[in-house]
């Protein structure tokens, strides 16, 4: 990328086109399933009102009631899970948002079953069927592929930490979810939620339109009732734009509260795994499963002193009552409608006792976009090639260059809608001692931590700073690729710093979130002002799979 004001136009480009601030809109409507394989599309399916589901909406603490009681086993859970993917996710609105569902989840939930019996449960996730995204290595009998076709076969020697950390709870792992191919970091024309493996995800809310990537599968399937929890993992924008697509609670954490280790990375100057459920009540209790120091990442002993055992504690519904709040005002403006909905949830802030301060505005992404391009250029070649070089010998592709040809080899499945610019840029840049690299790491951390959210928060003496999460879904489009509007994300994404997605409403039956955002480790904080909101407004509302939205 060249220092010219052309190359400065084409960065900022390629950070709207990929996922810098969000990861795309849509713009078509027809085809949108269709397997890479054959290359065709698929009409969207005709509406159909999903049979009831006795789980729908079910928490972890009600599902713990269940299970204590003995009305429900952990076995009779996995099984309705998996009956729900078979019938909603396969066939049905065929959402396509598990790429496969785990072979020994059965006995896996019986065991748990015999061990409450003989010991009592483990903790809160004890029976509780979880989604992993397919970026999160698994040691079983499931592949770990970033979707892509060119990691077929892939299965991971042992789990990751997170992966480890949920068997230990007793969590049952139900399955890998779909996702944006290469966490959508492969074409500067992509359509969110794609990948060679799984096709095209479809938002449940409105089957023509787009989950948002590249956490898109974990969004859906969590949103869809599918699975009682779910983890995504997030560089920018990924796990907070699924989850105000799919109505649902995301938390994007502090950089180094939990492990990325056995995840197939993309930067790791920014990449990070997180909750994406129904509640904030569950992700809490999710994410203190999650966090943890981990010596095979070091930036996790950054969060020692730091990390909760359990963040449900900080949960509070009188939370907003004297907290200072800003209101990030030029990141407003994109659609009228999501600027109406978040006046309404500002409107409700100011009745819970909160402080508004409007504006408290961010720096300007513009130049921060460009310098973060540059940083995920770099980072995604070397960490990509240090990943590939590690697995095992049934594995053909070693190195980025690699996966490249396989995708040229491979059109008909691989890239029969967008290319690869991005993977072929990266594979372009040099190491990770190169100065420009270096010069656009310093910059893009300092514009978005030290100029940016640590400077607005501490000139205004806030507890968090609030924005728009993003739009409605657009409608998928597999010929020109995702159609941004506006969002969020990358100021705490690049700063390394916490985020959270609360559902703020619908626009023609498409939900919206709203964006909770602080300094570094302060998750307690912001879980405070999140269940907040959510006790006082109860947005959330399981999706009807309708065919289009309700225009």
């Amino acid at each position: 990328m060249s220092g010219n004001q052309a190359g400065g136009e084409e960065a900022r480009t390629l950070g709207r086109r990929t996922f810098l601030r969000y990861g795309a809109l849509g713009g078509v409507a027809a085809a949108v399933t269709g397997s890479a394989r054959s290359g065709s599309g698929e009409p969207a399916p005709p509406p159909a009102e999903p049979a009831p589901f006795e789980l729908e909406e079910a928490t972890i603490a009600t599902l713990q009631e269940r299970m204590q009681s003995g009305a429900l086993t952990a076995r009779a859970l996995t099984e309705a899970y998996l009956a729900r993917i078979e019938g909603l996710d396969r066939q049905g609105p065929a959402l396509r948002s598990v790429l496969e569902t785990n072979p020994d989840a059965l006995a896996i939930a019986a065991a748990l079953d015999e061990e409450r019996k003989a010991k009592g449960a483990r903790g809160p996730l004890h029976g509780i069927p979880v989604l992993l995204k397919d970026n999160i290595g698994t040691g079983d009998r499931m592949m770990t592929t970033a979707g892509s076709l060119a990691l077929a076969g892939s299965y991971s020697a042992e789990d990751s930490f997170l992966a480890k950390r949920l068997r230990e709870a007793g969590a049952v792992l139900l399955g890998k979810a779909n996702l944006s191919e290469w966490a959508n970091f492969r074409s500067s024309h992509s359509s969110s939620g794609w990948s060679g493996r799984g096709g095209q995800c479809r938002n449940p809310y409105a089957l023509d339109r787009n989950p948002c990537g590249s956490s898109s599968g974990s969004g859906a399937a969590v949103s869809a009732n599918l699975c009682a929890l779910a983890v995504g993992s997030e560089t920018d924008g990924s796990i907070v734009c699924p989850s105000s697509a799919n109505g649902i609670v995301g938390i994007k954490p502090t950089l180094g509260l939990v492990s990325r280790a056995g995840m197939i990375p993309l930067a790791h100057s920014q990449d990070t795994a997180g909750p994406m459920c129904r509640t904030v009540a569950d992700a809490a209790a999710l994410l203190g499963v999650l966090a943890g120091v981990d010596p095979r990442d070091t930036a996790t002993a950054k969060s020692r002193g730091h990390a909760a055992p359990d963040y449900t504690k900080f949960l509070d519904p009188e939370g907003l009552r004297g907290a200072r709040i800003g209101v990030a005002r030029k990141m407003f403006g994109f659609n009228e409608a999501v600027d109406r909905l978040l006046e309404d949830a500002l409107a409700e802030m100011k009745r819970g006792g909160a402080v508004l301060v409007d504006p408290a505005d961010l720096p300007s992404s513009s130049q921060l976009e460009e310098a973060e391009l540059e940083v995920l250029l770099y980072e995604f070649k070397a960490d990509l090639n240090s990943y590939l070089a590690g697995l095992g010998p049934r594995i053909a592709v070693r190195t980025l260059a690699d996966i490249i040809a396989y995708n040229d080899s491979h059109r008909s499945d691989e890239l029969p809608y967008f290319g690869q610019d991005l993977l072929v840029k990266a594979e372009a840049k040099g190491p990770l001692t190169t100065p420009a690299y270096l010069k656009a790491l310093e910059k893009s951390k300092r514009l978005a931590g030290k100029d940016g959210l640590d400077a607005t928060i501490r000139r205004h003496g806030l507890d968090a700073i609030v924005a728009p999460t993003g739009g409605p879904a657009w409608v998928i489009d597999l010929v020109n690729g995702d159609h941004f509007s506006g969002g969020s994300s990358t100021h705490p994404a690049v700063a390394g710093y916490p985020n959270i997605s609360v559902p703020a409403g619908f626009i023609s039956g498409l939900p919206v979130g709203i964006s909770f955002m602080g300094q570094a480790w302060s998750e307690p904080t912001l879980l405070k002002l999140a269940s907040s909101f959510e006790h006082a407004t109860k947005h959330r509302r399981p999706p009807r799979f309708r065919p289009h939205a309700e225009v």
